[in-house]
C-alpha cells in the first residue's frame, strides 16, 4: 500500500475461509478442540507540526490466532504467515505445545449450549462506511493546531494528530461459535506547549468515536488543550494536610478503574482483590450506581456477545453502593464454580482473558462549581501520575496536579503534590458530579473525595 493511500475497508466474509482451514487443519494435527481467531486492521494516520505536515502513517497488518485444547492441556500460537503451508506448520507446532503443557484443570471452550445465538452487531453501527482520505485528516489535524496555537500564552510549537482506523474479524471455534464483525474508529488529538519565567508546561486534549460524525470539532480539541497549558503556568507545590479534592473526569477514570480491575473472577480466585469478601456489601456510598452497557449505539466496546460466544447483559455492577457480581471469563467461573458473565476476551497468542464492555459511574445532581461552591477550599486534580495501588489491601498513591479553588473559586496552579488513601475509604466517600459524557469505554463525571490525605511541602 502506498505511504499515502487511504485504506479500504476489510471484510470479514474473505477471512472466515482461512478460520475454517485453520480448524480442520488444528483438529488433523490431534486437537480435540482448537479456536481460531483472524483479525486485520488498516490504518492511516497523519501528524502536523507548525502549520506543516510531520509524518504520515499507512499501515496493514492481518494477525492468525490458534487455540489447541488436548484433553485439559491448551496451547495458543500467533503467526501472519497465511500460507497453506504456513497454516499447517502453525497447527502441528500449538498441538506439540499443547501435547508438553501442564494440566490446567479450567480451561475449555464454551458448551454448546452456552453460546449466545447468532445477532449481528451491526444495529449497534460499530462500523462508519464514510470515505477518508489524507486530506481530510490534514485538515482535521492542522485545525486542532491552528485553534491551540490561537490560545494567548502558547508560545511554543504545538503537535497535533488525526487517524482514522478500521478492522475486521472472523472467529470460529470447534464446537459451533461463529462470530465476524468489522469496526472503525476516528481519533483527533493535540499537545499544547507553553514556557514562562523559564518553566514549560505542556497539556493535552483528544476525542476518540467509531463514527467520524461523533468527534468533537478540531476547534474544540485545541481550544481545550491550548487553555489547559495555559492554566498550568505559574504552578508551585503548595502545602498538603488533609482536605477536599475534586477528580476532573478524565483523573477520576483511574479511580473507577481500580474497582473494575478488582471484580475480576481471576484476581478473586487468587485471592489478590481488596474486594474479595465484599461481596452484597456496601462498597460505595448508596447513591452510587456503576453500570454495564454492551448494547449502547456506536459504543467503542459494543456488542451482543462476549469473545468466548456467551451473551452479554445490561448490569449494574454497584447497585444503590452494593457490589452485585465479579466479572468472568470461562476459566474463572470454573474456577469459583459460579455462572459465567459473558466477559471473555480472547487474545491473539493467549488464553482467554476478562474484559469488559461499556462501563460508566452515573451522574450525580451538581455541577463541579456547585460542589467547590459548597466546600470552599480544597484541590481539582486535572493530571495524574505515577500512582502506585495494592490490589490486595487497596492502599493506594498517586501524583497529583491541577489548580486550588477558594471560596469556591478557582485559584492558583499546582503540582509535584502527591494524594494517599485506602480505596475503600476512598469509594464510600465519594460524591459524583453532573459531568457526565459518553466517548470511551470507561466512563466518569468528576469525582469528589471531601477528605483525602494530600503531601505537598
Amino acid at each position: 500500500m502506498s505511504k499515502h493511500q487511504a485504506p479500504g475497508a476489510p471484510e470479514p466474509t474473505r477471512l472466515d475461509p482461512i478460520v475454517k482451514d485453520m480448524l480442520l487443519l488444528a483438529k488433523k494435527a490431534g486437537a480435540e478442540h482448537a479456536e481460531a481467531i483472524l483479525v486485520e486492521s488498516r490504518n492511516l494516520s497523519v501528524s502536523v507540526r507548525e502549520g506543516e505536515i510531520e509524518d504520515v502513517e499507512s499501515s496493514e497488518t492481518q494477525d492468525l490466532g490458534l487455540r489447541v485444547l488436548i484433553g485439559q492441556q491448551q496451547s495458543c500460537v500467533s503467526s501472519s504467515d497465511l500460507s497453506k503451508i504456513g497454516l499447517q506448520k502453525m497447527a502441528e507446532r500449538a498441538c506439540a505445545m499443547a501435547a508438553q503443557a501442564p494440566e490446567d484443570p479450567y480451561c475449555g471452550l464454551a458448551d454448546a449450549g452456552q453460546l449466545a445465538k447468532t445477532k449481528a452487531d451491526a444495529e449497534l453501527q460499530l462500523f462508519d462506511p464514510a470515505e477518508i482520505d489524507l486530506d481530510g485528516l490534514t485538515h482535521r489535524a492542522l485545525a486542532a493546531e491552528a485553534a491551540a496555537l490561537a490560545i494567548s500564552g502558547i508560545n511554543l510549537p504545538a503537535t497535533a494528530s488525526a487517524s482514522w482506523t478500521i478492522g475486521a474479524v472472523a472467529h470460529r471455534t470447534s464446537n459451533g461459535l461463529h462470530r465476524s464483525r468489522i469496526n472503525s474508529f476516528h481519533g483527533t488529538s493535540v499537545m499544547a506547549l507553553a514556557e514562562r519565567d523559564g518553566s514549560m508546561e505542556r497539556d493535552w486534549a483528544q476525542t476518540s468515536a467509531r463514527w467520524l460524525e461523533d468527534l468533537r470539532e478540531p476547534d474544540d480539541i485545541g481550544l481545550e488543550a491550548g487553555t489547559r497549558t495555559i492554566n498550568r503556568l505559574g504552578a508551585v507545590k503548595g502545602a498538603g494536610g488533609t482536605m477536599a479534592v475534586l477528580f476532573e473526569p478524565r483523573t477520576a477514570k483511574s479511580l473507577l478503574g481500580m474497582f473494575l480491575g478488582s471484580i475480576t473472577g481471576s484476581s478473586v480466585a487468587r485471592g489478590v482483590s481488596f474486594l474479595k469478601d465484599h461481596m452484597d456489601q456496601l462498597v460505595f456510598d448508596q447513591n452510587i450506581q456503576i453500570i454495564e452497557d454492551p448494547f449502547r449505539l456506536r459504543g467503542s466496546s459494543s456488542g451482543h456477545m462476549d469473545s468466548e460466544g456467551l451473551a452479554r447483559q445490561s448490569r449494574h455492577l454497584i447497585e444503590n453502593g452494593k457490589l452485585t457480581s465479579w466479572i468472568h471469563n470461562l476459566a474463572s467461573a470454573r474456577q469459583l464454580d459460579q455462572a459465567p458473565t459473558g466477559h471473555g476476551a480472547v487474545g491473539i497468542g493467549s488464553p482467554p482473558s476478562t474484559r469488559l464492555s461499556n462501563v460508566y459511574l452515573a451522574a450525580g445532581i451538581k455541577t463541579p462549581e456547585q460542589l467547590m461552591a459548597e466546600l470552599g477550599n480544597g484541590l481539582v486534580v486535572t493530571d495524574a501520575f505515577g500512582a502506585s495501588f495494592n490490589g490486595g489491601t487497596g492502599d493506594w498513591s498517586v501524583g497529583i496536579a491541577g489548580y486550588r479553588f477558594v471560596g469556591g473559586a478557582r485559584a492558583e496552579p499546582f503540582s509535584e503534590m502527591t494524594a494517599a488513601g485506602n480505596m475503600l475509604d476512598i469509594f464510600k466517600s465519594l460524591i459524583p458530579a453532573s459531568d457526565l459524557k459518553f466517548e470511551d469505554s470507561t466512563e466518569t463525571p468528576s469525582l469528589l473525595v471531601p477528605e483525602l490525605a494530600v503531601a505537598g511541602q
